[in-house]
């Protein structure tokens, strides 16, 4: 019976120490349960941040200024096309990283008619006064950007190789079977061919023997190819090629006025403006007296 009851009494015991450890464990479960929330909610928050600061992040790379390229279009004369291309529109573009030139060169009678016809040039720069006084008469050009700003000379040709030793002065050209000339209706210096020759008092007798070319750069390269024994061009585009040589300028008196280049404005956009200054300005001019151009402002 005393082991009877001592067995019921362990038994209460265990059963109270059961008790117990359960209480215990039940009451330090809330406390771990607060804590992974708490680490949770700091999760959450850090992650929100992160977020938020990425979203910013892409806002202002977005609101960030994108630098776009402005393009200035040039319609030059012909003979001015490899001052430009080789040298004055790198020298221009690389201290002026958000601009290009784009440049359109033909005969200045060419290229005043693409522009009555819609052309969207920037810049002009005509090798005659005749072209860039029709525009401004016509209200396409800025009337007080025309600069007079560089002289030419024109010359007799003959293939390098050419042995004719007949042909040695303006008067000569009488004497060759085939002359290449530019086409006075639009090219400049078929104008001055045609006025030097008239007022020399041979232009009527050479027509039968005239090729007409469209731009000075044809005329050249008919004279360099021996495909014309003779013709007339710039001094300035004798000089970029070995294959013709020189043989008289135009006599003097023959020309009522020099050859004269002129260049002028047709809007006023700010790259545009920028474009023309450094035309006008002496750095290009130095360039320009390199490639056989003489000042004339």
């Amino acid at each position: 019976m005393k082991k009877f009851r001592t067995a019921i009494i362990a038994a209460a015991a265990g059963l109270m120490l059961m008790g117990c450890s359960s209480q215990k464990e039940e009451t330090v479960a809330p406390e771990s349960a607060a804590e992974t929330t708490a680490e949770e909610t700091t999760a959450r928050e850090t992650a929100a941040e992160a977020t938020e600061a990425e979203t910013d992040t892409e806002e202002a790379d977005t609101e960030a200024p994108v630098e776009e390229e402005t393009t200035v279009t040039l319609a030059a004369a012909a003979s001015l096309e490899y001052a430009f291309t080789e040298e004055l529109i790198p020298m221009f573009e690389e201290e002026n990283p958000g601009i290009k030139i784009e440049g359109t060169y033909d005969s200045s009678g060419k290229l005043q008619t693409q522009i009555e016809s819609g052309l969207e040039a920037d810049i002009f720069f005509s090798a005659a006064e005749k072209q860039m006084n029709a525009l401004n008469d016509e209200g396409f050009i800025i009337s007080d950007s025309i600069v007079n700003l560089l002289e030419n000379k024109i010359v007799l040709i003959l293939p390098s190789d050419s042995e004719n030793g007949e042909i040695s002065a303006f008067e000569d050209i009488t004497k060759a079977s085939s002359i290449a000339l530019g086409d006075p209706e639009s090219v400049p210096v078929g104008q001055y061919s045609e006025e030097s020759l008239t007022n020399l008092g041979i232009w009527d007798e050479i027509q039968d023997k005239v090729s007409f070319g469209t731009n000075v750069t044809e005329v050249l390269n008919w004279v360099a190819e021996s495909s014309a024994d003779c013709g007339i061009v710039y001094a300035t585009d004798a000089a970029t090629t070995d294959k013709v040589k020189v043989v008289s300028e135009a006599p003097e008196g023959s020309l009522e006025s020099p050859v004269v280049y002129p260049v002028a404005r047709l809007g006023d956009d700010e790259a545009a403006v920028k474009f023309y200054d450094f035309i006008c300005s002496d750095e290009a001019m130095a360039v320009f007296e390199e490639y056989g151009f003489a000042d004339n402002r």
